[in-house]
């Protein structure tokens, strides 16, 4: 029996996933996951790395979420925690009209990364509290999603301050994970 084998029966086993949470900086990664920990979110400062996080509110998987930086000088860096993912949640800040092209062109190239293959796909439109933010439809047409043919997508409306949208998002890759890697477990 190999090591990967070995891993995945381990995996299905402990029923765990892994998502890698990513978008520009500012975009509101850190403050979601805070939020769907019932953690403070009061105080949050950019991320100069990454974070870890372990949901277990999402019985019976265990959601391991990787928090990586989006400065621009740290965005070189995502490819090394592309292994074994299993959904990308892409964060964008429906506020910041200026980089929406720039939020594309990450996009497009991740999606293009053959390690993040079959990954499922979800777009959190953050910060849609905020008035004159742009709607989950004017982001996924910024963003060209009607074109993505590799993954499994979809986009949400939500809020990492009031948590509108969080739990229902997450739910959705889950099930769609699930269907994937679990359908005979």
């Amino acid at each position: 029996m190999g090591l990967h084998t070995i891993i995945k029966k381990q995996r299905q086993k402990e029923k765990e996933m892994r998502f890698l949470m990513l978008g520009l900086d500012n975009a509101g990664k850190t403050t979601i996951i805070k939020k769907l920990l019932n953690e403070d979110i009061s105080q949050i400062s950019p991320t100069l790395g990454f974070n870890i996080k372990t949901l277990t509110s999402f019985e019976p998987y265990k959601l391991n979420i990787w928090d990586v930086g989006g400065q621009r000088t740290l965005r070189s860096y995502w490819r090394n925690y592309f292994e074994r993912t299993d959904a990308v949640i892409w964060v964008v800040d429906a506020t910041d009209r200026a980089r929406m092209s720039d939020c594309r062109d990450e996009l497009r190239g991740l999606l293009q990364e053959e390690r993040l293959s079959g990954a499922t796909l979800l777009v959190f439109a953050n910060k849609a509290d905020v008035e004159g933010c742009l709607s989950p439809g004017e982001i996924k047409d910024a963003l060209g999603l009607e074109d993505v043919r590799t993954h499994t997508w979809k986009i949400l409306r939500c809020s990492a301050v009031t948590g509108e949208g969080l739990e229902g998002g997450v739910r959705w890759v889950v099930e769609e994970v699930a269907k994937r890697i679990y359908m005979f477990g």
